[in-house]
């Protein structure tokens, strides 16, 4: 029925995901923004065309509808296909990309490098995908390291918007907590047709992939898809697997370096140590034996000692001269002279010393003079005076609170003390109440009553036998708590 009343159609669309199996057909869409339809084109038409069918390419298909069983579907058959320009998705693709770089999202110099062998890895992809089995075979091929695995869906509407939050997320973490933030993150996928992929175009995960602080590497499809996190990430890899290569060294090659570095260390010292000990043995070759070094000097202390004693003579015989010079010019007459001399000096400062002790003792006088002036017992009256009044009205004032305290103490004693007697028993019995007791025991029950030989009655003025003639007599019975007496 769809083949007969439909003979050829012509459709203008975009050519979205394109396949060629080794049949040599091509298997296609063609979509706009809202609808999507299934194409083929058989083997002899390919060879007949002159554009080669590619993703993105916007186009005027010739053809004809038919169904496809197999999938319950309708389709085009295509005969004649020419080109109508850049598709509708790529030239959004084109557009949004020439805004994200002219913010400056794709310039180089804001690209950070990766960490050398990071302790963890975030990887944000699909869980059950075959993307994140290549990345962990080849982390443990390469180096074993931690994983954390932020699963998202990689493709359809939820794509972009988990992918952002899973890039903002591992953001979020903070450092050496339990769950700690990764040192390099990883969005990966695989290939797929630019549909599949469109998710990472979008401009969320663009700009989440630039605001991370997390070193990125992107992964997206084959090495032929480019995605705009392609642009914006720190560093791009062809296949989710390079990524992996991208993010760790080879163990063994590491193993291998360092084993070389410390062999060649070992071969430094070893060197230097060698070239250090024939420079020693060559300054020590130059140097003099110890036994020659003392040879001068033990030499030099004998001639001296030789000369030690004629040199200590000559000196005693100089002392002896210079001193019988000395005394040649020390005389008696000469002593008393420099006697006399410092007499007279001595006197001289004798007489000035007195005239300058006395005016020093003025001086003091009339300084201590002046200072006694100032000194009068009179503000030091007035001041007593004024501290003496104060402490006698402060007396008043503590007098004054105790005794209000004592009032409000005693008011209180009383209070209590009326409130223990409305309270008592005794008040109780006033009010035409009595206590029954029988042999010291309190009655409480008629039947106790009945089979008790006397009764006792208590009333506030005294006590009675029951059926006896004793006058009642006041006795001051104990206070009972009304628990323990019955009242009626």
């Amino acid at each position: 029925m769809i083949e007969g009343e439909f003979s050829h159609v012509r459709i203008r669309g975009e050519l979205g995901r394109v396949s060629f199996p080794r049949s040599g057909h091509v298997y296609l869409d063609l979509k706009d923004d809202k609808s999507v339809i299934s194409a083929v084109i058989w083997k002899g038409v390919m060879s007949r065309l002159t554009v080669r069918p590619e993703e993105g390419l916007e186009v005027v298909a010739t053809g004809r509808i038919t169904t496809f069983g197999g999938q319950s579907k309708y389709q085009l058959v295509i005969e004649d296909m020419k080109p109508a320009g850049m598709g509708a998705l790529m030239a959004m693709l084109e557009k949004r990309k020439a805004m994200l770089q002219a913010e400056g999202l794709f310039d180089p110099a804001r690209k950070r490098p990766l960490p050398y062998l990071p302790e963890i890895i975030g990887v944000v992809t699909s869980p059950s995908g075959a993307v994140i089995r290549d990345i962990l075979h080849r982390l443990r091929d390469r180096f074993p390291r931690k994983v954390l695995i932020w699963p998202v869906a990689v493709q359809g509407e939820k794509c972009a918007a988990e992918v952002a939050r899973a890039i903002q997320g591992f953001n979020a973490m903070t450092p050496g907590g339990a769950l700690p933030r990764p040192d390099v993150l990883i969005v990966a996928r695989g290939g797929g047709s630019i549909e599949d992929l469109w998710g990472f175009n979008e401009e969320i995960v663009a700009r989440a992939a630039a605001a991370s602080d997390i070193p990125l590497i992107s992964a997206v499809g084959h090495e032929t898809d480019t995605t705009l996190i392609d642009y914006v990430s720190d560093q791009r890899a062809p296949t989710p697997t390079a990524a992996a290569e991208m993010a760790v060294p080879v163990r063994h090659e590491l193993l291998a370096w360092v084993e070389g570095q410390g062999a060649r260390l070992s071969q430094s010292i070893s060197q230097t140590l060698n070239m250090r000990g024939q420079r020693l043995r060559d300054m020590a070759r130059a140097l003099p034996r110890v036994e020659t070094l003392l040879d001068s000097p033990r030499q030099k202390l004998d001639y001296i000692g030789d000369r030690l004693p004629a040199g200590l003579t000559r000196l005693v015989q100089l002392k002896r001269v210079g001193l019988s010079e000395k005394s040649g010019s020390l005389r008696p007459a000469t002593l008393r002279a420099r006697l006399t001399s410092e007499g007279r000096r001595l006197t001289d400062l004798g007489t000035r010393l007195d005239p300058a002790l006395r005016r020093n003792f003025q001086s003091r006088q009339d300084r201590l003079g002046q200072v006694s002036v100032r000194l009068r017992v009179d503000p030091i009256a007035r001041d007593v005076a004024q501290k003496r009044k104060d402490l006698n009205d402060l007396a008043r004032r503590l007098s004054g609170v105790g005794g209000q305290q004592i009032k409000a103490l005693t008011d209180q004693l009383s209070a209590l003390d009326r409130l223990r007697e409305t309270l008592g028993y005794m008040e109780t019995l006033k009010r035409g109440y009595a206590v029954v007791r029988s042999e010291g025991s309190v009655i409480t029950t008629a039947d106790a009553a009945k089979s008790a030989p006397v009764l006792e009655i208590e009333f506030h003025d005294g006590r009675m036998t029951a059926g006896g003639s004793a006058t009642p007599k006041k006795t001051a019975s104990p206070k009972l708590p009304p628990e323990q007496g019955s009242l009626f």
